[in-house]
């Protein structure tokens, strides 16, 4: 295979991913206007970047925590202070890059060059970021199932999280399928050996009992923690629904964020927020708003990661300083 040819070909693909999500958004702010993002803008003040770097700092720990569990059950050293450092490096490049998924890249690039085993440092992240998604599919849809009945404004948010927890299910299904054809372009790739090796991860690192309850837990954490925060850019913007009818949409929209149709985040989000906030009568612009906001939120409290990537650059310095 020529490795220019598929590096072409990688980055066409990204450009095509990239373009869908600024399309999005174009399309979205033509729908809305601009005022909405003036106002989810706006509405972010010192109280609510404080609680969302206080929530991003819980949120990062159970991230780190289960990212974790997944190494070492599949044999990786990986100490907690290392991987909080690492989840805020790869969530402060999530949001400034195209794609949202380029800083979990990096860190599974970064931990497979420091434990010299980069296929299975690579594929601890991409399994820990998967058992998340499941976890959050199945708390969304639970969340819709029992909140739906509760308040009129959700009910017609139940085929809407399946539709869209299926849709994430088979993206997932489709990133092991890539790496199982990359896996066979590899050097001594062999689709059973592949297989083999998924399976006893997938045991040992995942589904184990000593990884399993923790995996679910900071799991659990994580998707609690980003749906406070969108809960505090709901409240900042000004909508008053009540929690029976926020929670659900808020579980939608995050949901949507995991399709990597997106640039830094920005693209899926805001147009599924439209449409949802739209469908339960609060209105696609103050959808648009919340969406905003939240992302400026996210942005904010993944700040701690920027410092970890300039301790970075600096460490080397302070070190042929010292020689």
């Amino acid at each position: 295979m020529n490795p220019d040819r598929t590096g072409a070909q990688w980055w066409r693909r990204t450009w095509l991913r990239w373009a869908v999500g600024l399309l999005v958004v174009v399309a979205v702010v033509v729908r809305v206007g601009v005022g909405p993002v003036r106002e989810g803008l706006a509405a972010v003040d010192a109280r609510s970047a404080i609680l969302a770097t206080v929530i991003g700092l819980l949120t990062t720990l159970g991230a780190a925590l289960r990212w974790q569990l997944v190494a070492r059950g599949v044999g990786l050293v990986l100490p907690l202070g290392a991987a909080v450092a690492g989840c805020y490096r790869s969530q402060f490049l999530n949001t400034v890059l195209p794609g949202g998924v380029l800083g979990d890249v990096h860190r599974g690039v970064r931990h497979g060059t420091e434990v010299a085993a980069m296929g299975p440092a690579v594929r601890a992240v991409a399994w820990e970021r998967s058992a998340g998604q499941v976890v959050q599919v199945v708390i969304s849809v639970a969340v819709v199932l029992i909140a739906g009945p509760l308040s009129a404004g959700t009910a017609p948010w139940l085929g809407a999280a399946l539709w869209i927890g299926a849709a994430v299910a088979l993206l997932l299904a489709s990133v092991f399928v890539l790496a199982a054809l990359l896996s066979r372009w590899s050097p001594g790739g062999r689709v059973a050996g592949f297989i083999s090796t998924m399976r006893i991860e997938l045991r040992h690192g995942v589904l184990s009992r000593h990884a399993l309850p923790g995996v679910v837990a900071s799991s659990a954490l994580v998707v609690a923690g980003c749906a406070a925060t969108f809960w505090i850019a709901a409240r900042a913007t000004g909508v008053v629904a009540p929690g029976a009818t926020l929670l659900p949409l808020a579980l939608v929209v995050l949901m949507a964020m995991a399709v990597p149709l997106n640039v830094a985040g920005w693209g899926p989000r805001e147009g599924v927020a439209a449409w949802a906030f739209a469908a339960a009568g609060l209105g696609a612009a103050q959808g648009v708003a919340t969406s905003v906001a939240y992302g400026v939120l996210v942005f904010v409290a993944a700040l701690p990661g920027a410092a970890v990537l300039l301790a970075d650059r600096l460490r080397p310095a302070v070190r042929s300083g010292h020689g």
